[in-house]
């Protein structure tokens, strides 16, 4: 990727970037369009879209997570009156003043959308364990090193204490909202009532907004039809499928391959894929 004027490339320079590599390549791409189902016949794949059907023999489903937020499950939400939101769809503080928000998740999404929040009016932070801030000389490229060397049981001397990519990286916003000592943190509520949330000592206590920045889950709904779908994962042999001939399953989190649902930890396992496809095919040719 070009080298960027900034510290890490900007939004614009990923997005340039991955049109450059697009029309490298010259892929041939079809847009604004959604694979509604999956099913097999035989040794055949039929992909049923809204722009028309496809039929193959070997299929990769990358569909990832963003397109799936999750939200766990509390007693009577929809009692709840105020507003619930992920956030996948936050955006900015515009319309949060002077509203009392509830921020549930103790990853970087929670720890920065607090900070800015919390800029602008009343927060509270809810996570299920006490968060984990990664000490100001480790960013995330540090964090994404460390990480990786310890799944893959590595030696490293950079950072001793265990990592995860949940540990939250003291960028900017977050270091000011340590200063500002925003980051006090609460243990889950139990459940909802009309006008907030009832704590776990059965008190009450109103909020205007919650937002969720509790995660992601794999974007499986188009291969439920296959029957190989199990607590939201399909078993994966490194991204091949074990009990479906034929496909694989790249970029969902670290059952895929190591912090495979992200831009930069994808290459690795995806290489492994193309090496299967490929041997796939040389041994069911014709």
């Amino acid at each position: 990727m070009p080298s960027s004027q900034n510290e890490y490339p900007t939004k614009k320079e990923l997005i340039n970037y991955l049109s450059e590599y697009e029309k490298r390549y010259d892929f041939p791409i079809k847009r604004d369009t959604s694979v509604i189902q999956v099913s097999k016949e035989k040794d055949v794949f039929e992909l049923r879209t809204n722009n028309g059907n496809y039929l193959c023999k070997s299929l990769v489903s990358a569909t990832g997570t963003a397109m799936s937020p999750y939200i766990p499950k509390y007693p009577n939400s929809n009692e709840f009156n105020g507003r619930q939101i992920h956030s996948v769809d936050y955006l900015n503080t515009n319309d949060l003043n002077n509203k009392k928000v509830l921020i549930v998740g103790a990853g970087n999404s929670g720890a920065q959308i607090l900070a800015e929040v919390s800029k602008v009016t009343t927060t509270k932070w809810v996570t299920s364990e006490p968060p984990i801030f990664l000490p100001e000389h480790i960013d995330g490229r540090y964090l994404f090193v460390q990480a990786n060397n310890s799944y893959f049981k590595k030696e490293t001397k950079e950072y001793r204490q265990k990592v995860s990519l949940s540990n939250i990286v003291q960028i900017q916003s977050v270091k000011e909202g340590l200063e500002n000592g925003v980051y006090k943190d609460y243990r889950p509520f139990k459940a909802f009532y009309k006008h907030g949330v009832i704590w776990s000592d059965d008190t009450k206590e109103s909020f205007d907004v919650v937002i969720w920045c509790t995660g992601f889950k794999a974007n499986l709904k188009h291969l439920q039809k296959l029957g190989i779908t199990q607590n939201n994962r399909i078993k994966t042999q490194n991204t091949k499928s074990i009990s479906e001939p034929g496909l694989w399953l790249v970029g969902y989190g670290n059952w895929t391959g190591f912090a495979s649902a992200t831009i930069y930890g994808v290459g690795k396992t995806a290489k492994q894929t193309v090496e299967e496809i490929t041997t796939f095919f040389n041994n069911n040719s014709a």
